[in-house]
């Protein structure tokens, strides 16, 4: 049609006498109106449906104008429109040819639609173009019309009169148009006739007309043939029988046969559970004497939900729980009707009686409930209040109520029926239980008795009726002297078994007068929250070795209780003090002299002894001297305990006059410490020497008045202050109980220096501050610094071989 367009076209441009320029543009829009339609071009075929596979629906290369090889160059691919569809037909490329893959059946793919269209899309690749193809399915007459089924029945009244209208049932060609239904034949008869109503789209439908009277007594039933016939050519048809049943006229009415009906029945009772058997007669025959029994018209919705009624038997029948609780007795209305067409129906009661039965536990209910209660509530004290019901009625509802456990509190009844207090019957005690999960079993008496059970919590709120508890008492701690000033040193706890507030505790150090000179003196604080002590001050052991406070501790409830303890606290000592040299001291305070000895002394001579003073004690305190320079090793010796120096050998003439003795004191810490001192031997001839001693020993003399002095004042303060420790320690652990015991014994030795030890027991075991001189089989404590030692309980030892 393009192409016609085209020519008629340049036909007019001719005669017109066109220009060149004119024919360019002319064919230019030609070109690209022929271009268009190439790349959207529609072809349309028609085919007869269950055509058979292989037939030529027809040549798509052809009709779009493409050449044979041009197909399978471009890659021609047919797209079909569903997937039900993608079978029904192929191309082939070689010749363009569009074949039927396999049998259409109209009826499948188009249903009952007027017109059956399938279209596919025909895409060329290289370049891409898409052609359009729209095959129409045309039906065919492969249907014949049918009915339902074989046969149909028809009851029609003896007293129906002429001109009744029923419509029958159409019948169903699945083919369309001219093909399907066209019309409708009845068989000839003298009663019916047809009529054949035409309802559009949905067909035809027969109606039959009763032409006059019908009459059961010369004739029950007619049977009628009914044809259904389509338009093909030829036509196809189909048949159903038709069986029109004369009905008997209703004159009689049901009769029961009983006059009244009452029955009991059990609560409870099976679903499908047989109440009564009611029974009607009709003196009618057939339909008319058949009876139908159900509910009356007047029956409320509840018993129609309990029971219901056997159309054909009468029975009533229990379809839902019967409970006497809702309801003690149904008073049923029974109809009893006939199956005429116009039916008679005749009314009747049943009266059904429920019977009770124990099937309902006891509720309980608390109404009033003071979920705590102050452990110091008096007896008496009304915890809760509960109601308990049982639906039931008699000896089923009586309900007695009772704890099933012993809890402090009893059930007691009030005036009022099924009504109980819980109260207490005996102290409360929130520190031992706090928590009372109480059971209340309500039990009622019928026979089998019901029980349930309802649980309760009372929680018992605190009072301040404990003081806090220290965990220890007394406290005993050791601190290292130089602890560095506000940190916690040591801490005290307390637990209070109260709660809340009464069991918040607040601390603070009691100050009496006695000890506050030393709490002074190193400012000792507590943290009121956690109990953490500290010093603001550094411990001297020097100057203090022991003390003793008390703690307080106390609650925050109203009124507030408290509590206190003692704390004894040990100062150890630290290696914080050089050694101090005693002898030899110069006159300018120099630790440096002189001695003359003979040149004719023998090995073995005491030439003289260095004495020495450290203010620590134990291994602090220890002191060890060395020589660390001397003009002649073979001549000297140094004690490296007592200091003394000796001669190792005799002088001899070649001996030199002078020698110098340079010696190392140094105590036995951690971290040493230590002090040097010089002696200076000269040898004289012994006549020198004797006058020399007598002018050298009453200096001398006086000298050792003066170091004498001084180690009197020495040893009497450190005596003083460890009787006093020693004291202090013997009333502590005289206050403890006999196996608790301490022990102080001081022993000072001193020979040539100045060493400490205490010895002491505490518990099971005995403890000593060594000096130089420690016993054998003793150890040391860990973390004592090394100036602790754990002695061998001689003491036990016997009492265990004695056992």
């Amino acid at each position: 049609m393009i192409g016609i367009h085209f020519c008629v076209l340049v036909m007019e441009q001719k005669g017109s006498g066109t220009s060149r320029e004119q024919w360019r543009s002319i064919a230019f829009i030609v070109s690209l109106i022929l271009l268009w339609s190439r790349a959207s071009a529609q072809i349309r075929y028609s085919i007869a449906e269950e055509t058979e596979e292989g037939t030529v629906v027809g040549n798509i290369a052809k009709d779009l104008g493409l050449e044979m090889n041009e197909l399978k160059e471009r890659g021609c691919r047919i797209v079909e429109g569903s997937t039900e569809s993608e079978s029904f037909f192929h191309v082939n490329q070689n010749d363009g040819i569009l074949y039927v893959d396999r049998l259409i059946d109209r009826e499948k793919v188009c249903h009952r639609s007027s017109v059956c269209l399938i279209n596919l899309k025909t895409v060329l690749e290289n370049p891409l173009e898409i052609h359009y193809v729209t095959i129409e399915v045309v039906d065919v007459n492969d249907h014949s019309p049918s009915f339902s089924g074989k046969q149909s029945h028809i009851e029609i009244s003896e007293s129906a009169l002429p001109g009744l209208r029923l419509q029958l049932q159409a019948a169903y060609d699945p083919d369309v148009g001219q093909l399907s239904v066209q019309e409708y034949k009845l068989s000839s008869n003298d009663h019916f006739r047809l009529e054949v109503k035409d309802r559009g789209k949905d067909g035809k439908m027969p109606i039959l007309v009763l032409l006059k009277t019908l009459d059961r007594e010369k004739k029950k039933s007619h049977k009628l043939l009914l044809t259904a016939i389509d338009g093909g050519k030829p036509s196809k048809s189909g048949t159903v029988e038709l069986f029109v049943d004369v009905l008997d006229v209703n004159d009689n009415m049901p009769l029961f046969t009983d006059d009244s009906y009452s029955v009991l029945l059990e609560e409870n009772a099976p679903i499908g559970t047989t109440v009564i058997n009611v029974n009607a007669t009709d003196l009618d025959e057939g339909s008319n004497g058949e009876i139908i029994y159900s509910l009356g018209n007047n029956v409320n919705n509840r018993i129609r939900e309990l029971f219901r009624v056997d159309p054909n038997t009468g029975d009533i029948i229990v379809q839902d729980l019967i409970d006497f609780e809702l309801e003690e007795s149904y008073e049923i209305d029974i109809q009893a009707s006939d199956k005429a067409s116009a039916p008679f129906r005749t009314d009747k009661s049943v009266l059904v009686k429920i019977v009770d039965l124990n099937d309902n536990t006891p509720q309980i209910e608390v109404t009033s409930f003071s979920r705590s209660i102050p452990e110091d509530a008096r007896l008496g004290t009304t915890v809760a209040l509960i109601s308990v019901r049982d639906k039931d009625s008699g000896l089923n509802g009586k309900v007695i109520c009772s704890f099933n456990e012993d809890v402090p509190f009893t059930l007691s009844p009030s005036t009022q029926d099924n009504m109980y207090s819980i109260v207490t019957k005996s102290s409360l005690d929130r520190e031992k239980q706090a928590i009372y999960d109480v059971t209340i079993v309500a039990k009622d008496s019928g026979v089998p008795s019901l029980s349930s059970e309802k649980s309760i919590t009372i929680i018992i709120s605190d009072v301040n009726d404990n003081s806090p508890e220290f965990s220890a008492s007394p406290y005993t701690y050791y601190v290292m002297e130089n602890n560095s000033p506000g940190t916690s040193l040591f801490s005290v706890r307390a637990s209070d078994r109260d709660e809340g507030d009464n069991s918040r505790i607040l601390y603070y150090i009691l100050r009496d007068g006695k000890e506050n000179t030393k709490l002074n003196l190193f400012n000792l604080n507590i943290n009121s929250e956690n109990g953490d002590i500290m010093a603001l001050k550094s411990f001297d052991f020097e100057t203090l070795k022991t003390f003793q406070f008390h703690v307080v501790a106390s609650d925050s409830g109203t009124p507030s209780l408290s509590s206190n303890v003692t704390v004894n606290v040990f100062i150890l000592d630290q290696n914080d003090n050089a050694p101090v040299i005693l002898y030899p001291v110069s006159s300018n305070g120099s630790a440096e002299g002189v001695e003359e000895i003979p040149r004719n002394v023998n090995a073995g001579h005491l030439v003289t002894k260095v004495r020495a003073y450290d203010a620590d004690i134990g291994y602090n305190g220890w002191l060890l001297f060395s020589l660390q320079e001397v003009t002649d090793h073979s001549l000297f010796g140094l004690d490296r305990y007592t200091g003394q120096i000796r001669t190792l050998r005799s002088f001899t003439e070649t001996d030199e006059a002078q020698h110098k003795l340079l010696i190392l004191v140094k105590d036995n810490g951690n971290v040493s410490l230590s002090a040097t001192a010089t002696v200076i031997v000269k040898l004289v001839e012994p006549k020198e020497a004797f006058a020399a001693s007598d002018v050298k020993s009453s200096a001398k003399a006086d000298e050792d008045n003066n170091v004498t002095f001084y180690l009197m004042i020495t040893l009497g303060s450190v005596s003083a202050l460890f009787l006093i420790s020693i004291i202090v320690l013997i009333a502590m652990q005289c206050s403890k109980s006999t196996d608790y015991t301490s022990k102080y014994l001081q022993e000072t030795n001193y020979d040539g220096t100045l060493c400490h030890s205490i010895q002491y027991r505490s518990g099971d075991k005995r403890y000593m501050l060594v000096g130089p001189r420690m016993s054998i089989g003793s150890t040391i404590v860990p973390g004592s610094h090394a100036n602790t030692l754990v002695l061998p309980d001689r003491r036990r030892t016997s009492e265990e071989v004695s056992k």
